[in-house]
């Protein structure tokens, strides 16, 4: 499975690229866009879904409804207001947002709509005191032009709320988050390998970089992807904040969906129905068949007067276990989630995988007696409180039904190891509706010119800027395809020509690559970090030869900060490095002295062993020759 051959499958992947913009104020208000941990006050609500204008009920608003949840709002002093409350009505759109969404789409050749209107798109996880989220469509069309990938449409939205904390029946989110401006750039199914849709996503984020508008670390840009196979469905893909993990989010999904179509053929093989198999599952209370099981899921399930439940379904044997992702995820997975998402159960066993987890081979014959199971059935094994039994048995009963359609129309969220989970049904047409508190703001052409302004140079004006600024090719290249390619920008303006620009792009390519080769965790460096180290570069405190030997400590060692590690490597001053090269000479005098003019790179590699990074190496070598010069004439 892992040679699919991703055009014989028919892949196809949209992205949907949001980014948060660096403006003054939010969206919709005048707070800081700064994120903020003293929090004084808080409110909480409840979130219901409500009619649309077509008289429906948003399918995935329902399904956050019925978790029945309460939300906590943790209330910033400087970074939220009446506004993000929902107790004042929202200020008119932030014009800067809209100027940089306005340069993006000119760089993409984009439509831009003569009026904007704000809409609301119902969201109820608590994401939003509102229940709904505020999105304006600036633009329509485009292409990447390299990729061959159009650009469906482009908007400016506001941010979701800060999730802090999540237990039980109660979600707590911060307000800070709320409102910051986000752009966000769609793109068609046009993508066809996972190669493929990592390298757009990086040359989006590149373009939106450029703009040198948006804000830069974690959780600050994020990519939703869509993605379908021949016969399959769309499925919505959320939250992957890595852009290496896009590559094998796209293959893990085409090879879900091309063994829930395996399955699928299979189950009509067997000649089976979805009728057949519903109207011949079996339930049964198996509590007390398990009360001296050695189990401790289940024996701790017990002990708590929880239930045990067993599914007879029919002909079912090997589905189950069935492997979507090898070693990664089975069908059984796949139920498990839905369980886990709408029943709120820890998960469930099946007969696939026993006996295993302390369930014994006994205990399995004894399950399948129970429940008239033959070789050629499955069933699964449940453990819960009644009620929530109760509609898990619901969940099992419609996920296996829906083995019948092949792939299920779903919103599932990204994992670290690139495979996916069931998050909810995919919201429908009925999730929006307009914003009635915001007038519509006219694109007129004050608004365009000084979006025209911000629009980013082009990769090929990029490359001819920073060869002339004395990178290589090679090396300009690399900070073009660099996720940090705005933070090279930036250090290059504060601390160029004394910082040469040669080492900025240095430290932000190879000199990470070294690390990273050596063991460090570069995921600890942050772009202040960098620049920290750069502007001690610029103030003459260490020398830019430290700068590879710095990080590789602070990186291979958890429990020490930047600053200290610096203060180890502060530049000697030129008493220090003489009196070094002084000693080095005088221990090595006789074989200086055979060797003569070749002696340097000899007193040049026991100078810079001891020297370690404290002075810059070109300072050291006219320092040697001078010396030398005056030993050997």
């Amino acid at each position: 499975m892992s040679e699919l051959n991703y055009e014989e499958l028919g892949l196809k992947v949209g992205l949907e690229i949001h980014q948060q913009l660096n403006t003054s104020h939010k969206l919709f208000c005048n707070c800081s866009t700064n994120l903020e941990e003293e929090h004084k006050l808080s409110l909480e609500r409840y979130l219901r879904p409500a009619l649309s204008e077509l008289g429906e009920v948003d399918v995935a608003a329902l399904f956050e409804w019925k978790k029945g949840k309460k939300y906590v709002y943790k209330i910033p002093i400087t970074s939220s207001c009446n506004v993000e409350a929902d107790e004042e009505p929202p200020h008119l759109i932030n014009d800067e947002a809209l100027k940089i969404a306005l340069a993006v789409a000119i760089a993409l050749n984009s439509n831009i709509v003569d009026e904007i209107y704000v809409m609301r798109k119902i969201v109820i996880d608590g994401s939003n005191t509102t229940g709904f989220q505020r999105t304006a469509i600036v633009a329509l069309g485009g292409i990447l032009k390299d990729e061959g990938v159009t650009i469906q449409t482009i908007a400016v939205e506001e941010d979701a709320a800060r999730k802090i904390s999540e237990e039980g029946d109660q979600v707590v989110y911060s307000l800070d988050r709320l409102g910051i401006p986000l752009i966000e750039i769609s793109t068609g199914p046009d993508i066809k390998s996972p190669e493929q849709a990592e390298r757009v996503a990086l040359k989006i984020g590149q373009l939106l970089r450029m703009t040198g508008k948006v804000k830069r670390g974690i959780g600050t840009i994020r990519q939703d992807l869509n993605i379908s196979i021949k016969g399959g469905t769309k499925i919505e893909i959320k939250g992957v904040q890595k852009l290496e993990l896009i590559p094998e989010i796209v293959k893990y999904e085409a090879m879900r969906q091309f063994n829930l179509l395996k399955i699928k053929e299979e189950l009509k093989v067997r000649g089976l129905s979805k009728e057949l198999i519903l109207s011949n599952l079996i339930i049964k209370d198996l509590t007390e068949l398990f009360k001296n099981t050695k189990s401790k899921i289940i024996k701790n399930g017990i002990e708590k007067g929880e239930l045990v439940y067993g599914i007879r379904v029919y002909k079912f044997k090997g589905i189950l276990g069935w492997e979507l992702i090898p070693k990664k995820r089975r069908f059984g997975t796949e139920i498990a989630d839905y369980v886990r998402a709408l029943a709120g159960l820890g998960g469930l066993f099946h007969s696939d995988e026993l006996p295993n987890y302390g369930i014994s081979e006994e205990e399995v014959n004894k399950v399948r007696e129970v429940l008239g199971a033959s070789a050629e059935d499955g069933f699964i094994i449940i453990v819960g409180e009644k009620e929530k039994l109760e509609k898990a048995l619901e969940v099992i009963r419609d996920r296996i039904a829906l083995a019948f359609d092949g792939v299920p129309k779903e919103t599932r969220g990204a994992q670290d190891d690139g495979t996916t989970k069931f998050l909810r049904p995919q919201p429908g047409s009925a999730r929006m509706y307009p914003e009635t508190d915001i007038p519509p703001r006219r694109v007129d052409e004050k608004l365009l010119e000084e979006a025209k302004k911000l629009v980013p140079e082009s990769p090929e004006t990029k490359m001819k800027r920073y060869i002339a600024l004395g990178l290589s090719e090679e090396l300009a290249k690399e900070v073009i395809r660099d996720p940090k390619l705005d933070l090279f920008e930036d250090l290059v303006n504060k601390y160029s020509p004394k910082v040469s620009p040669v080492v900025i792009a240095t430290t932000l390519t190879n000199t990470l690559k070294y690390v990273k080769s050596k063991g460090g965790d570069i995921s600890k460096i942050s772009d202040n970090d960098i620049e920290e180290l750069v502007k001690n570069v610029y103030d003459n405190r260490i020398s830019k030869d430290s700068i590879p030997e710095i990080l590789l400590e602070y990186t291979t060692n958890k429990n020490i900060i930047l600053k200290d590690v610096i203060r180890k490597y502060e530049a000697l001053s030129q008493e220090e490095l003489e009196k070094i090269i002084d000693d080095v000479i005088k221990t090595n005098l006789d074989e200086i002295n055979k060797r003569k003019e070749k002696a340097i790179n000899l007193v040049m590699s026991k100078v810079m062993s001891r020297v370690k990074g404290r002075a810059d190496g070109k300072v050291v070598l006219e320092l040697i020759k001078t010396k030398l010069k005056n030993i050997i004439g």
